[in-house]
């Protein structure tokens, strides 16, 4: 309590946002969540190389699980980019007294957020992984993980909400201690849980998913304890985890739309992967390792995107034109860079990266042309990640929800059912590039009316 008070009487002063040079402000902002979302991709691929190491029906199970998985971080992730958002907005328009309100809300509904789906994971698992497969094995796989992953999701909820108050006010690279806390407890406690080493149980599965909620909880643990100490210009006080309505009701007005828009991927993945297990369970194994492996590639971007949004909804709010447009250009050179860099590696080495989780012949033969067929799309879907934030930035999630909602399922799920009544499953993959193709012109219609209505006449 005496920490939280000495917060409140701290004063607070001009935020870096507003005056730092946008080169320097983008690298300061965005560079920590960059690396920081490369160490967490490598983690997610390393802890799949573990489960693979299993079975490749275990590898199944985890990569089945995806959409329950998503959808929970969807939830918590789209809260979070409402508080970021609105939270960002009053620190340019210096409504200090808001500020607080909207932190001490959002912690209010990370804690709704993890009853919710504590008690979806003990209703939901058996009967969901059912509906995807009567392989045995893989439905006691996938129950296991998925339980304990929903049932001890608290670290989720509040590290990810800790995590963006410290982003809101452009402390990233605090947030990158808290990420990276939580991602060296997932990468020491996996092998040792799963295989049973140093003295432990071989938990199998069970412990993959034991990991993962150290991890979690690591991460919120650390993440609470920064903003006490160091976020100085966010009060959290317990009288203001009362929810207020109108407070809620902003937070959710991007919030629900980014929730969405996240959520969205877990419709696609479930029904791609019934797709795909028409022809083989292997290829949803395949699906499972490419999402493994494409996040090497967009975590780092996403990084850049949490960078920019604090700065581009700051600026608005500061009414400051050229800084909000300099900053969109500067972060969409940068995402297009990086999304190069995976194309060529998912081009000239797609066996090798397919080598790390044990794969068959099957799998190699399905994985390498999927993976060079789908990472075509990837310089494209930087321009889209992008400018869809802008979106957020400026609180339309509205228009960000109808990118993504159009490019998977209006364009990428129906191509892919199409193409794969062709009876060859390697041209199901070609529904990547068709459809990011197809949403990047959608985004760029939205963004010029937003910047019509918005943007040209800041002043």
């Amino acid at each position: 309590m005496s920490d939280i008070k000495e917060q409140n009487n701290a004063p607070r002063a001009e935020n870096k946002m507003g005056y730092m040079p946008l080169g320097k402000l983008l690298i300061s902002m965005s560079l920590p969540m960059m690396i920081s979302m490369f160490v967490q991709s490598l983690y997610n691929i390393v802890d799949s190389i573990f489960v693979a190491r299993i079975s490749e029906n275990a590898l199944t199970a985890v990569s089945m699980a995806f959409p329950v998985q998503n959808l929970m971080f969807s939830v918590a992730l789209g809260t979070a980019v409402g508080i970021n958002s609105l939270l960002s907005r009053r620190l340019g328009e210096k409504n200090f007294e808001e500020v607080d309100k909207v932190a001490n809300n959002g912690i209010f509904l990370a804690v709704c957020g993890f009853i919710v789906f504590m008690i979806v994971g003990f209703i939901v698992p058996r009967p969901y992984f059912q509906s995807q497969t009567d392989n045995a094995e893989i439905i006691e796989y996938g129950v296991t993980y998925m339980r304990i992953c929903l049932i001890a999701c608290a670290g989720v909820f509040c590290s990810i909400t800790f995590e963006r108050l410290l982003m809101s006010t452009g402390k990233t690279g605090l947030s990158m201690v808290s990420q990276l806390t939580g991602t060296a407890f997932n990468l020491i406690f996996d092998p040792i849980l799963i295989f049973g080493l140093l003295g432990f149980p071989a938990m199998g599965i069970a412990g993959a998913a034991v990991a993962t909620v150290f991890g979690q909880f690591a991460a919120m643990t650390v993440a609470l304890i920064l903003n006490i100490t160091k976020n100085k210009e966010i009060r959290l006080s317990f009288k203001g985890l009362k929810p207020e309505g109108q407070i809620i009701g902003k937070i959710y007005a991007v919030g629900i739309p980014s929730i969405i828009v996240m959520s969205i991927g877990s419709i696609l993945v479930y029904f791609l992967n019934i797709i795909l297990g028409s022809f083989t369970t292997t290829a949803i194994a395949v699906y499972g390792v490419y999402f493994k492996l494409q996040s090497f590639v967009f975590m780092p971007v996403f990084g850049l995107n949490n960078g920019s949004v604090p700065i581009v909804g700051y600026n608005f709010g500061a009414r400051n034109k050229q800084r909000v447009m300099r900053t969109i250009k500067l972060s969409c050179v940068a995402a297009i860079l990086i999304m190069l860099v995976g194309l060529v590696i998912f081009e000239l080495f797609p066996r090798q990266l397919l080598s790390l989780f044990a794969a068959s012949d099957e799998m190699y033969k399905i994985g390498t042309v999927a993976l060079r067929i789908i990472a075509v799309h990837f310089p494209i879907a930087a321009f889209s990640i992008i400018l869809s934030s802008v979106f957020q930035a400026l609180g339309k999630g509205i228009q960000s929800m109808v990118i993504s909602f159009s490019r998977q399922l209006i364009f990428l799920l129906p191509a892919a059912w199409l193409l794969s009544l062709t009876g060859n499953i390697d041209n199901i993959w070609w529904s990547f590039p068709i459809a990011e193709f197809l949403s990047l012109v959608v985004c760029c219609i939205l963004l010029k009316r937003t910047y019509d209505k918005e943007i040209k006449n800041l002043g």
